[in-house]
């Protein structure tokens, strides 16, 4: 595992996607601050804390089946290194870590292609280590960081090193296996079975209640809709 640290990048994901060709499988790609830190659904992530994880993954798989899973297995290996620390994880659908109900993790997967191919992906990720409590109120929506949660400082190059360690473990039985070789892992850390929440499928889109009824085999959702029906769910965001 090849690991490039970056000072000030716009985004560790769009440097990784814009250099795709030139890094090696297993890259890692770091930096201290982004000025362009991206979430899911075209979200902000704060970036400018140098005391805190901002990293992407640059993964090119020769088995590509069980992609869409990367994202779930980053958030089983960042629950493990957070446990080690003495505080309880959630995992919240499909790869939002969370502490007492608040984000402390984020992923964001991105495809790259080639005359419509998957060529591989780029798996970021911005973990908060070390915030003071006004840095963690200006962001909208609730959130934490591992200081907090401890009480005491994160030192962010040990973090970093067990994730890193942790990820590589698992990750051909992930690409050769898909979900199944997490599920337990990760059904263990989630508390959303049988209960309603409101998703959002798209960018812009419309919220729908629904009631998830099932975790499935391949990491999606079944959930009943307000008419009753039963449909799965691929993607989305989950909010209460």
């Amino acid at each position: 595992m090849k690991l490039i640290e970056l000072d000030t990048v716009n985004s560790t994901n769009t440097w990784s996607l814009e250099h795709f060709e030139d890094l090696e499988d297993f890259c890692v790609v770091s930096a201290n601050i982004q000025t362009q830190g991206k979430g899911r659904f075209g979200r902000v992530w704060v970036s400018d804390n140098c005391k805190n994880i901002y990293m992407s993954f640059v993964l090119k798989p020769e088995k590509k089946d069980y992609i869409a899973n990367l994202t779930q297995y980053l958030s089983v290996v960042v629950s493990k290194i957070i446990e080690k620390y003495g505080v309880k994880p959630e995992i919240k659908w499909p790869n939002d870590v969370l502490v007492n109900g608040k984000k402390i993790c984020g992923i964001l997967c991105e495809t790259k292609l080639f005359n419509n191919k998957i060529k591989g992906v780029v798996l970021g990720i911005g973990i908060n280590l070390n915030m003071e409590k006004t840095e963690l109120a200006e962001i909208d929506k609730p959130a934490t960081a591992l200081n907090i949660e401890t009480d005491k400082e994160i030192n962010k190059n040990e973090f970093l090193n067990l994730l890193l360690s942790e990820f590589e473990k698992g990750y051909k039985q992930v690409t050769e296996e898909g979900f199944l070789s997490i599920s337990a892992e990760y059904k263990k850390r989630t508390n959303f079975l049988g209960k309603k929440f409101l998703i959002q499928q798209k960018d812009g889109a419309q919220k729908q209640e629904i009631l998830i009824k099932k975790l499935n085999d391949d990491g999606s959702l079944t959930v009943e809709t307000t008419d009753g029906n039963e449909k799965i769910i691929f993607s989305g965001d989950l909010f209460t």
